[in-house]
């Protein structure tokens, strides 16, 4: 299990993004960007409706602390492929997140997407309380790996073992990224190697059980949920790139070349063209040396 918390300005910009993923250039393409999020709040607290009414709500609590500048509260919680939680107990670890953190008397909602080929959840939450009392963002990042490490434990799920700072003494000699880094970097490099396209090693890469993001730059998702962008393991976007598009000339460059029965065809006539000049020479050197005359 792996959790990201952070905290920000605005309400509407985060819950528009949860509802209907990255803005898009176009209503249509907005609307696959929300079909492809599948976005389902699963539990409400301290609130309720629709997006527009949510955001309405959070921003009339957050006015109770105007001297606040970030009153959103926003983590997200993704699960092993191999983890298979039901609904209540993404919900239970919703609202044991909230009572760990301490706005389990705030308002905040956890919904859930199915865009990815693991479980994922998205808590978000106000600071701010209804009594004005504003929840303490401090340690958030060693506070979720300790509650992550918990989850892990109390719901029998695939432990991840990171970040590293935050593991004990006993956890930090287990095998973890490292092993996973390597796994991935000959991954990469056996279908870069088997790959012209993108496409292709994008679908080469996902069968062997990798998820893989694409944007300004590239980042892959193991079977245990583990994020790693392309540049950690020496194979940025730039790289892969200029990799394939080398792999394509080189296939057209063979391509190009003729096929060993085209060889062996172009070699029987120049050798038979060899033969026939020779033949004509010497048929020349014969009437030369009869006078003119062919005996």
């Amino acid at each position: 299990m792996i959790g990201k918390i952070s905290t920000g300005k605005s309400f509407r910009g985060c819950l528009n993004y949860l509802h209907e993923g990255r803005l898009q250039q176009s209503k249509a393409l907005q609307e696959i960007e929300q079909e492809k999020k599948q976005a389902q709040v699963i539990c409400y607290n301290q609130c309720f409706g629709n997006k527009k009414e949510l955001i309405q709500q959070f921003n009339e609590v957050r006015y109770l602390n105007p001297k606040l500048s970030k009153p959103v509260l926003h983590a997200s919680l993704s699960f092993a492929h191999s983890d298979q939680l039901s609904n209540q107990d993404k919900i239970d670890i919703g609202k044991q997140m909230a009572k760990d953190f301490g706005f389990e008397n705030n308002q905040y909602v956890v919904i859930e997407h199915a865009d990815r080929q693991h479980q994922h959840l998205h808590i978000v939450a106000n600071r701010v309380g209804y009594d004005a009392k504003t929840v303490s963002d401090s340690n958030n990042y060693k506070r979720m790996a300790n509650f992550c490490r918990s989850m892990e434990r109390k719901h029998q799920l695939q432990q991840v073992l990171s970040p590293r700072r935050f593991l004990s003494k006993e956890e930090r000699i287990l095998p973890r990224q490292d092993i996973r880094k390597e796994a991935l970097k000959e991954a990469i490099a056996k279908f870069l190697k088997q790959s012209t396209t993108m496409k292709e090693f994008q679908n080469k890469i996902t069968a062997k059980g990798y998820e893989v993001e694409l944007g300004r730059g590239i980042a892959f998702t193991d079977a245990q949920a583990v994020r790693f962008k392309g540049s950690q393991v020496g194979y940025p976007l730039l790289k892969i790139a200029k990799q394939l598009a080398q792999n394509r000339q080189m296939q057209q460059e063979e391509q190009q070349k003729p096929s060993l029965a085209q060889q062996l065809r172009e070699t029987i006539l120049r050798s038979q063209r060899e033969e026939q000049l020779k033949k004509q020479q010497e048929d020349k050197q014969e009437i030369k040396q009869s006078g003119g005359f062919r005996l």
